[in-house]
C-alpha cells in the first residue's frame, strides 16, 4: 500500500487493478474495524465544491473525521477562484495550508491544473469526465452483494457520462463485463472506451456499446442508470429527454430481460419518472441505499491509503 501514499486520485486510468483491489480491501477492513486507525490525525483537508452535493460532501466529511482529520469545506464562490484567481495560484496557496484537496468541479482540466501545481494529493470528487470515487464505491457495493467481481455483467442504460466513464475503467480493470446502451450521440468518449477495451484484454472482460437496452441487460447481474440531464446541461434538457425517453427508461419490463437475481443501481440523485420508475428504485431488487452508504466506506479506504503513516 505504500505505493499509494501521497498520490493524486483523478481517474482510475492512473491505477492498476491490483492497486484498486487494495483500496477495496482496505475499505472492507475499515468498515468492519471497531477501532479504526487514525491516519488523518493532525491533518487538514480542503474540500472544494463548485457543484452542489449531498452524498459526496457528507460521506467525505464523515470519513475524514472518523479517520482523525479535519475537513474545511469551501464553495467555489467563497474562494478567490470565484473572482478570477487562477487554479494554479490557488493550488500553490492551499498546499501551504492543507495536507490534501478534494474537489468537485465542472472541468476535469481544473483538477489536472490543481494536481500539476500542488505537491499534496488531489482527489477527484466529480468532474465532467470522471467520477472515480463513485465507481470504486460501486465496485465495493457489487462485491459485498455478490461476493465477487470478476465475471459479473453490468448493464449501463442511458447517457455515456462521467459515471459511465469511470465504471468502464473499473469494470475493465477488475474483470467485470459491461454493456452500455445509449442513443446515438450520447456514447462514452472514444478515448475512454479505447482505454477500457485495452484493459479488458488484460482482465478478460467484455466491453461493448449498443443501441438496444434489451440487448444490454440480457443476462445482466446489475442494471445501472444515471440522470439524463446532469448539472450544467439544463439547456439541453428538451433534446436529451426526447432522445432518451421512453426507450432508455429502466422499468420492471426491462428488468425481465436480465437475470432473476439482477439488482438495480443508481449513483443518485434520481429523477424519478425519467431514467427510472418508482417500482424499480423502491423495489426489492434495488440496492441504491447500500450503494450510497458504501461511498463512506470506500472513501475511508481511499483516504487511508493516500495518507497512511510510515
Amino acid at each position: 500500500m505504500k505505493e499509494l501514499k501521497g498520490r493524486d486520485f483523478l481517474t482510475l486510468k492512473d491505477f492498476t487493478a491490483e492497486e484498486l483491489q487494495a483500496i477495496l480491501n482496505l475499505s472492507l477492513k475499515l468498515e468492519k474495524s471497531r477501532f479504526p486507525p487514525k491516519p488523518l490525525k493532525g491533518k487538514s483537508l480542503v474540500m472544494i465544491f463548485q457543484k452542489p452535493s449531498t452524498r459526496t460532501r457528507v460521506s467525505f466529511e464523515v470519513a475524514i473525521r472518523q479517520l482523525g482529520g479535519w475537513p474545511l469545506t469551501l464553495g467555489w464562490g467563497e474562494m478567490q477562484l470565484g473572482r478570477g484567481e487562477t487554479v494554479a495560484d490557488t493550488a500553490r496557496t492551499l498546499e501551504r495550508y492543507a495536507d490534501g484537496v478534494i474537489a468537485r468541479v465542472f472541468r476535469h482540466g481544473d483538477l489536472e491544473e490543481l494536481a500539476a501545481n500542488a505537491e499534496i494529493p488531489i482527489v477527484n470528487a466529480l468532474s465532467d469526465l470522471y467520477h472515480p470515487c463513485q465507481a470504486l464505491a460501486d465496485m465495493l457495493t457489487i462485491y459485498k452483494h455478490f461476493g465477487k467481481l470478476k465475471g459479473l455483467k453490468l448493464a449501463w442504460v442511458g447517457d455515456g457520462d462521467n459515471v459511465c466513464h469511470s465504471l468502464l475503467l473499473a469494470c475493465s480493470k477488475l474483470g467485470l463485463n459491461m454493456s452500455v446502451a445509449c442513443p446515438e450521440g450520447f456514447e462514452p468518449k472514444r478515448e475512454v472506451l479505447d482505454e477500457a477495451l485495452t484493459e479488458a484484454k488484460k482482465s478478460g472482460s467484455l466491453i461493448e456499446v449498443v443501441r438496444e437496452p434489451v440487448r444490454a441487460v440480457f443476462g445482466a447481474d446489475i442494471i445501472y442508470t444515471d440522470v439524463f440531464v446532469s448539472m450544467g446541461l439544463e439547456k439541453e434538457r428538451e433534446r436529451r429527454i426526447k432522445a432518451f425517453l421512453p426507450k432508455y427508461q429502466v422499468t420492471p419490463t426491462l428488468f425481465k430481460h436480465a437475470k432473476s437475481t439482477c439488482v438495480f443501481m443508481h449513483c443518485l440523485p434520481a429523477h424519478r419518472g425519467e431514467e427510472v420508475v418508482d417500482d424499480v428504485i423502491d423495489g426489492s431488487q434495488s440496492i441504491v441505499w447500500e450503494q450510497a452508504e458504501n461511498r463512506l466506506h470506500l472513501q475511508k479506504g481511499l483516504l487511508a491509503a493516500l495518507f497512511q503513516k510510515g
